[in-house]
């Protein structure tokens, strides 16, 4: 059983290096969320993305789903947008003499939705639903929704004006939340180099590049993570990092247990996509942030003294140790 388990975690790490592979040849885009990614298909969990327009995440979200051979649909937030426009709407059908459903782009394999934050707040709660019980009821009738489903959304924290900040409940719902920064300069050089080459033109891409797995094969990945190994003092690790957030000076809400349940799962994905059947503290470290920064709310004096949450999780991890 454990030379199989060992196979099997090497299938997992030998398809991410060709996934990453592939998608750097279509976006530069950095290391920490091609992981973050993955992790999230594999485990189930879902990921929010922080940061300025024109990072290139919708074009991530295009090549990463085509690899994965899952449908893709896009949502663009905007105030007028009704929760109809995301789940569906059940509308009457004259020559079948009833009610048919109409279904939404909830309805996918991979639905990003770009500037959830433009979304009101009941047009946001149509996707919380979605977001953790993987179903969307639509006139008092629940509709399941596809097994192999992941969904990225995107705010932009610059721009508040005609926003809604998501409350508690739906951040808690994502299982990492990345930030994206404009490109450092040699990688800003090489977006350059690829225009002058005309090779950023994702539909030169689309037809060539082929899924490198399936829905199936994401399933099995699942459930191989479930079995790598997580040591009792791993696990006092997680759990002493969870804990240290709700006695933080700054902080007022510290991280539910499902950033605990979040940050073993992904540890677990982090291992196998390492190639290694056992989880490690460093990819505990590794996870810690992502995992939760958007999940504390911090006291007000933090915020106008200008604390952030990423500094607290910062000095967590550094005052935390592994016992």
């Amino acid at each position: 059983m454990h030379e199989n388990l060992k196979e099997r975690i090497e299938t997992i790490a030998n398809a991410y290096e060709d996934i990453r592979l592939i998608a750097q040849q279509v976006v530069v885009t950095n290391q920490p969320l091609m992981e973050e990614i993955f992790i999230s298909m594999i485990i189930g969990g879902h990921l929010l993305i922080e940061g300025v327009p024109g990072t290139a995440k919708t074009t991530i979200c295009k090549i990463i789903a085509r690899l994965m051979d899952y449908e893709f649909r896009r949502v663009q937030g905007a105030v007028d947008l009704q929760p109809a426009d995301i789940i569906g709407v059940r509308i009457y059908d004259r020559n079948k003499s009833e009610f048919v459903l109409q279904k939404g782009p909830i309805f996918t394999n991979f639905l990003m939705v770009d500037e959830m934050n433009r979304l009101t707040p009941k047009t946001q709660s149509a996707l919380l639903e979605a977001l953790s019980e993987h179903q969307a009821t639509i006139d008092g009738t629940t509709y399941p929704l596809s097994d192999a489903y992941f969904v990225i959304a995107t705010q932009n924290p610059y721009d508040s004006e005609g926003t809604f900040p998501l409350i508690e409940a739906q951040r808690d719902r994502f299982m990492f939340s990345t930030v994206l920064n404009h490109l450092d300069a040699e990688s800003e050089f090489e977006i350059l180099r690829r225009e002058r080459a005309g090779e950023l033109d994702w539909k030169i891409y689309r037809d060539r590049v082929a899924p490198v797995l399936g829905p199936g094969d994401i399933r099995s990945m699942a459930q191989t993570v479930r079995e790598v190994r997580v040591d009792e003092t791993v696990l006092a690790y997680v759990r002493d990092l969870v804990l240290a957030t709700r006695s933080h000076g700054d902080v007022r809400l510290g991280a539910s247990s499902r950033a605990s349940i979040a940050l073993l799962g992904g540890s677990r994905a982090r291992a196998a996509l390492d190639g290694r059947t056992y989880v490690i503290p460093d990819d505990v470290r590794a996870l810690a942030l992502p995992t939760l920064r958007h999940r504390l709310l911090l006291t007000r004096e933090a915020e106008i003294t200008g604390i952030t949450p990423d500094a607290v999780v910062g000095e967590i991890i550094e005052s935390i140790g592994v016992s």
